[in-house]
């Protein structure tokens, strides 16, 4: 019987060897198959969790441009002229050839018809319409709107007429040989009294017959916050001193 036995273990031992490699090999491949979608989960969150950083990543950074903005206007704040008020702008049209904004600010802050609005990098407009808690702003690119200016490094003067296209015309006063290079920087003269001077408005853009096209500095499209200014004539106007006594 031990001899019998042994026979037919020999015989069934290839048999074994193969059922036995088959379940090794199915173990195998379902660990590899369970390996794979595990891995395939791990890297669903990983994209998950890299799109959510970037997302704050964004965030922060607008937070930051926002910060950067707000100390830029606090820093006109401080300066000579105090804002009536700073407030962000709410509204633009941008499809119109008409160019106003809607100032989340209006008589309750004690805004008024006629005050210039400015960002820290320009003029943007005036006011043109005030209800108690918002203001319509005429932009200064809005084809209205005409502002009294001067080259910066040597007072050209000439006038910034809005163009209805995002852009200004600038239009020389003493007429002849056109001077104006690209790469002008061109501030409010002050004449006429609403506009504080040295207040930047454009950057010449490409000269033409009539002056030059310039590129706005103070784009309402990329001004969240905005100060408004007293009228020029209000800070500029002297005082009056009655006459001495006649002894």
């Amino acid at each position: 019987m031990s001899g019998m036995r042994g026979f037919g273990a020999g015989v069934a031992a290839p048999v074994s060897r193969t059922a036995t490699a088959g379940k090794m090999q199915s173990q195998t491949l379902v660990e590899s198959v369970s390996g794979y979608l595990a891995a395939g989960k791990q890297n669903a969150e990983l994209k998950r969790e890299l799109t959510e950083a970037k997302i704050q990543l964004i965030a922060a950074k607008a937070q930051s441009q926002e910060n950067l903005r707000l100390k830029a206007l606090l820093g006109i704040a401080e300066g000579e002229v105090k804002p009536i008020a700073i407030a962000r702008l709410i509204g633009a049209t941008s499809s119109s050839s008409r160019r106003f904004a809607t100032l989340g600010a209006g008589s309750r802050e004690g805004v008024a018809v006629g005050m210039p609005v400015r960002s820290p990098l320009g003029l943007v407009g005036r006011v043109l319409e005030v209800s108690r808690t918002t203001s319509r702003v005429l932009l200064i690119t809005d084809s209205e709107s005409v502002v009294p200016i001067r080259r910066a490094h040597d007072s050209l003067p000439a006038f910034a007429q809005g163009r209805g296209d995002g852009t200004v015309q600038i239009r020389l006063i003493n007429l002849g040989v056109n001077p104006l290079k690209k790469g002008d920087a061109f501030v409010t003269s002050g004449s006429g009294g609403l506009f504080r001077p040295g207040t930047p408005i454009a950057i010449v853009q490409k000269p033409n017959s009539d002056g030059a096209i310039g590129r706005v500095l103070g784009d309402a499209g990329s001004s969240d916050y905005v100060a408004v200014e007293p009228e020029w004539t209000a800070l500029a106007k002297p005082s009056i001193s009655p006459p001495a006594p006649t002894p």
